[in-house]
């Protein structure tokens, strides 16, 4: 079975390294080097943080080559602050209610907290991107 995992493993290589490959003939990286500098350029004419906002770009580079997909979470948090705003009850509309009917007390506290947590932490993502993304809009 390790000769199986090596061999997928390798092919796992192999695609990558042709992928990475393809990247670099298709002109990738240096569309991303002068999308970076126009973008950090941006940022320094409008006073915003420059290393701030060259981390968030580099995140926006490294998700489209992995071909990272929205989690459903941040979509809906996102949509409920786009259409609505910050709202009081944000958890309760995130709660998975038919779900959240099964747990004990304790399990219901830890949801509440789990998802607390995430809505915050999709909320400060949420702050970031409008952050970053009126750069464009205003430049």
């Amino acid at each position: 079975m390790s000769n199986e995992k090596r061999t997928s493993s390798e092919r796992t290589l192999r695609e990558e390294a042709r992928r990475a490959k393809s990247r670099i003939k298709s002109g990738f990286w240096a569309e991303c080097k002068e999308d970076l500098g126009e973008q950090l350029e941006k940022a320094r004419r409008q006073g915003v943080n420059e290393s701030k906002a060259g981390r968030y770009f580099a995140a926006q580079v490294s998700a489209k080559i992995s071909g990272t997909k929205e989690d459903e979470f941040y979509l809906k948090v996102k949509e409920i602050l786009l259409t609505e705003g910050e709202v009081s009850d944000a958890i309760g509309r995130l709660t998975d209610k038919e779900y959240y009917q099964t747990l004990t007390y304790e399990e219901k506290q830890r949801y509440n907290l789990t998802l607390s947590e995430k809505y915050l932490r999709a909320l400060e993502r949420f702050r970031r991107e409008c952050e970053f993304e009126s750069l464009d809009k205003n430049a």
